[in-house]
């Protein structure tokens, strides 16, 4: 099994939606009377190499929407595609890269084994490993950590080979499920920045859920409101503040980013999202 080059992302044909979420609803069954509505009538798109942030109250179903993309779990209703195959057939495929909130790397292989863990379990040759390994470290900035473990290291840099390793067999999609959520806040926003430019790099399209509105504006094209359970797409927000370094530079001084969180924070609280941000939000907890 050969990988593709890094910066290739998706070899799947540019027209097809990276994730396409049709009328998804999903009941987990109780043992005596009605089961647990999650989620309903779910219709969501995601095109290839954009990034969208899931956000929504605790409980509103954005993780499981993820799971189900995943195929970790199957919806009741509706259908999910992802590169226009099943959430299954994506799976099987390994078309997604995924990545939770607690790294879960293995303490007993070193930092280059753990990134190369995928790539060994599907068979790809010593040579081909090592080759796809050295290029992960460079892009996460972990090439003089290779042989170290992961007790070693501090929890961004843990966090780091873990999204190493899932980007190891360059899918065109990664599932992100609060990755940074138990980093201290200057880690947090050191980890975003490096996310941002990653995802430039290697031209994945993500699906990321947070309950920080600061962190998902900083990261996506758009961020997607999610109601309290049962989870239904309450706002989709469009957050058009550049890509790449330009994005990452300044952006969380500037006025055009408190907007954006002015906004996806008047959706999250059902209020109207008319109204612009002025400089002195900047001193509001909008957490």
């Amino acid at each position: 099994m050969s990988t593709a080059p890094l910066a290739s992302g998706s070899t799947t044909t540019p027209t097809i939606d990276a994730v396409r979420v049709d009328g998804v609803g999903k009941i987990f069954p109780a043992r005596k009377g009605a089961g647990v509505t999650a989620l309903e009538a779910v219709d969501l798109t995601i095109a290839p190499g954009e990034f969208v942030s899931l956000i929504g109250p605790s409980g509103c179903g954005k993780s499981t929407l993820l799971r189900l993309i995943a195929d970790l779990d199957v919806p009741t209703t509706g259908s999910i595609q992802v590169f226009g195959k099943t959430a299954r057939q994506a799976r099987i495929d390994q078309a997604y890269g995924i990545a939770f909130q607690q790294a879960g790397l293995l303490p007993w292989r070193s930092v280059r084994a753990n990134i190369e863990l995928p790539l060994e379990l599907h068979r790809v040759g010593k040579a081909d490993r090592a080759a796809r390994s050295t290029e992960l470290l460079a892009l996460v900035g972990l090439t003089d950590f290779a042989d170290k473990y992961p007790d070693q290291l501090s929890g961004g840099m843990q966090q780091r080979v873990a999204i190493a390793r899932s980007l190891a067999e360059s899918p065109g999609l990664l599932l992100m499920d609060e990755p940074f959520g138990a980093l201290d806040e200057m880690t947090r926003e050191r980890m975003q920045t490096e996310l941002v430019r990653i995802c430039a790099e290697t031209g994945a399209a993500v699906v990321f859920v947070t309950h920080s509105i600061p962190e998902a504006v900083f990261l996506s094209n758009r961020v997607v409101v999610m109601s309290p359970r049962p989870g239904r797409i309450r706002d989709v927000i469009p957050v058009d503040l550049g890509r790449g370094a330009a994005r990452a530079e300044g952006l969380r001084e500037a006025d055009s980013f408190f907007e954006a969180v002015v906004a996806v924070r008047e959706s999250l609280h059902g209020e109207s999202t008319a109204t612009a941000a002025t400089p002195s939000a900047r001193g509001v907890d909008i957490r």
